[in-house]
């Protein structure tokens, strides 16, 4: 794993080199993207040099340990146990750098847009997506991120046919990029009658937030509608057309909003999510050139693909990906999301290392 570490401390240095560069001090958005890159390099670069200089400490640490072998005892008890804690901070970094192998080249985002949409299923479908909202909303605030509301089309009932939401703090791509697929539900609805189990579904799209230094989308291909927006279920119209619609005419992506009352309101949440979407386009064919089989990667964000099914009456959540099954549903979806995460993470961590995985 060492070259990917040897190319980020290179990279570094030689952005160390621009950042004090009088012609890129000189130009504002150079300089702006140049200390962008030089921070995110940063975060590989800094955890390798410490381990570096831990590598250092610990062949001091032996060689004195060694001398001392036939020298003071004292003084050689001193030296192994200086050299077993070097050894436990080693592991814990090392352990840390192969984590840190979970971020891709320019997938180091601090803030994403998470789109829910309700799928097959009606209204017990725009449920069960009010469902996942409020799931990850709570695993949000556990995590201590910033939730913005985007947009969101509810129903009479309390559902969603879709929500979005901007979730903003460190390492929230790297948890909830996982997320992106179809998730299932199987329970009995409050109007069933006669007590039988229906199977809905929702789709989750976890997108990159870039800034529009990442991005640059030219306004004249953009067109631009507006629209009367409604409350629940369509209702409660307004009279006047705050709703905002953009088309990127060159891609097809379309983003709208019609949650805020304002129009100027709704059309900067449009540009936001068609920054990401198209964003997401992009970035799409980048990791399909870099993944040879895609299938053996958890996380790669196919909207298609059913990754977890939700059975209420058996409190049980599976994740299909790593054939993981927790019996504890009513946790989980009260936004206890973390085991999960985690063990996704893992299995990520395990393919990309050419490490034998469970299941």
């Amino acid at each position: 794993m060492w070259p990917r570490f040897e190319e980020a401390l290179s990279r570094y240095r030689e952005l160390e080199g621009q950042l004090s560069d009088p012609a890129v001090i000189g130009d504002r958005a150079r300089f702006t993207q140049v200390a962008k890159e030089h921070g995110s390099t940063a975060k590989l670069a800094k955890p390798y040099l410490e381990y570096q200089a831990l590598a250092g400490e610990i062949a001091h640490a032996e060689q004195l340990a060694a001398e001392s072998a036939f020298a003071d005892p004292e003084m050689r008890s001193y030296a192994e146990e200086e050299l077993a804690g070097l050894r436990r901070r080693e592991q814990a970094l090392r352990e840390r750098l192969e984590d840190l192998l979970l971020i891709e080249p320019g997938e180091d985002y601090d803030s994403v847009i998470l789109e829910i949409r309700a799928g097959t299923g009606g209204e017990e479908a725009a449920l069960f997506a009010a469902d996942l909202y409020r799931m990850y909303r709570r695993y949000a605030e556990t995590q201590g991120w910033k939730v913005e509301g985007l947009d969101f089309n509810g129903t009479d009932h309390g559902g969603f046919k879709e929500v979005s939401l901007s979730v903003a703090g460190d390492g929230v791509y790297q948890q909830l990029r996982y997320e992106s697929g179809g998730h299932r539900v199987q329970r009995v609805p409050e109007t069933e009658q006669q007590g039988r189990i229906h199977t809905s579904a929702a789709t989750v799209a976890v997108l990159p937030e870039p800034s529009e230094v990442q991005i640059d989308i030219r306004r004249d291909e953009v067109r631009r509608d507006t629209f009367r927006s409604g409350g629940p279920g369509g209702q409660h119209q307004n009279k006047t057309e705050s709703g905002v619609r953009l088309v990127h005419l060159p891609t097809g992506v379309v983003a709208e909003s019609r949650s805020e009352r304002s129009q100027h309101k709704n059309e900067e949440v449009c540009w936001r999510m068609l920054r990401s979407r198209i964003y997401e386009q992009m970035q799409e064919k980048e990791r399909a050139a870099r993944a040879a089989d895609r299938k053996s990667q958890v996380g790669s964000g196919d909207r298609s693909e059913r990754i977890r099914t939700y059975n209420f009456p058996q409190n049980r959540v599976t994740d299909h990906r790593i054939n993981l099954t927790l019996y504890k549903l009513d946790a989980v979806i009260a936004g206890e999301l973390g085991e999960l995460v985690h063990a996704l993470q893992e299995h990520d961590k395990r393919l990309r290392l050419g490490q034998p995985v469970q299941g």
